[in-house]
């Protein structure tokens, strides 16, 4: 098909709807702006997301139980724990059939990091009891013992599988490279673009960054709040991950807008060369997304526990990075464009 064809039929008219796409982008990014506000005004740590023990330090005792836990089973833990001053327990119940899979998974051992798995023998186990506690010394096992008593007085028969430390210390450290390598991937990918595109090109393939990792980070607020979901070391590498397929599709799209101007900006206006750029590069977007998709969603379906949310967060960027290379991205540079060009009609 010639660039005139392309031109006189388009699959998707980007930018005769830039105001959906906008619209849409705000819709599914503001409630995750709202969840985090939220999170950070009620959360101890003052943190926007629901972090795990990788950040704050901590410890998570892990009791294997042989029966369902309901949720007035963990009102009663939590009153329990509450009695016996442990103060803010995080209590969560782990899938029942991924037991040894997390024992597998979580033995990989850190610096500063204490892993411990016991009495992973019973396969009668039914459900796992995860509780989360401020830091305990590995010497001081007085708070897993005051945890292990809590627990059996309404499970008599509870075993702990697995104890998992991380120091305050090297929590507070993590946390801040995890912050640190997102702003430098940021600032390399805000030099990169410079350099091979347009000041512009770049400003806005960062904006569609943006849109993308307040899109995630917003979902995991959310279900931080009504699911408990905590985010660890694995959920930044998964947002890193997301960045750089993100900025990899946005760049495809601005590769061929750029050089569909070089020869086409006399013929036609840069609204229509930013919809035929799209359509051309549509079917390799989707493509490509999707073989990724079906891979993340068996990885998920059929991976171990551990990964479980890492997966997740990589479906959720996979998806949101399609949608803003195609919609959100490309719609924002034709506005951008045609902004800037009446600026200068009227100047003139």
């Amino acid at each position: 098909m010639s660039n005139e064809q392309i031109f006189k039929k388009h699959i998707i008219d980007v930018v005769k709807y830039r105001w959906i796409w906008f619209t849409l982008s705000a819709l599914l990014i503001i409630p995750g702006i709202v969840a985090m506000i939220y999170s950070s005004a009620t959360n101890p740590q003052h943190f926007p997301l629901n972090v795990g023990i990788d950040f704050t330090g901590g410890t998570i005792l892990q009791y294997g139980v042989e029966k369902q836990v309901t949720t007035d089973d963990i009102a009663k833990i939590r009153e329990g724990l509450t009695a016996a001053k442990i103060e803010n327990p995080v209590i969560q119940v782990l899938s029942t059939a991924t037991l040894q899979d997390k024992a597998e998974d979580e033995i990989a051992q850190k610096e500063g990091e204490k892993t411990e798995t016991v009495n992973k023998e019973n396969t009668k186990i039914e459900n796992i009891i995860s509780i989360r506690t401020a830091f305990s010394a590995e010497k001081d096992s007085t708070v897993a013992d005051t945890v292990t008593g809590v627990i059996q007085k309404d499970f008599g028969n509870a075993q702990l599988v697995q104890v998992t430390s991380v120091g305050p210390t090297l929590g507070k450290e993590l946390f801040t490279n995890s912050i640190t390598a997102l702003l430098l991937a940021f600032l390399g990918i805000v030099v990169y673009l410079s350099f091979r595109f347009q000041v512009d090109y770049a400003v806005i393939a960062v904006a569609a960054l943006f849109h993308d990792a307040l899109f995630i980070l917003g979902i995991f607020s959310i279900f931080g709040l009504f699911f408990g979901m905590q985010i660890d070391s694995l959920f930044i590498t998964a947002l890193l991950t997301v960045i750089g397929f993100s900025v990899h599709d946005t760049i495809v799209v601005f590769d061929r807008v750029r050089e569909n101007t070089k020869f086409l900006k006399k013929k036609h206006s840069f609204n229509e060369i930013v919809n035929a750029s799209v359509n051309q590069t549509l079917a390799r977007s989707i493509n490509t997304s999707v073989t990724t998709l079906i891979t993340l969603g068996a990885l998920y379906l059929f991976g171990g526990v551990t990964t479980k949310d890492f997966v997740l967060a990589m479906i959720l960027g996979i998806a949101i990075g399609t949608y803003s290379s195609i919609f959100f991205a490309s719609a924002l540079l034709a506005w951008w464009r045609e902004k800037k060009a009446n600026e200068r009609v009227n100047r003139k």
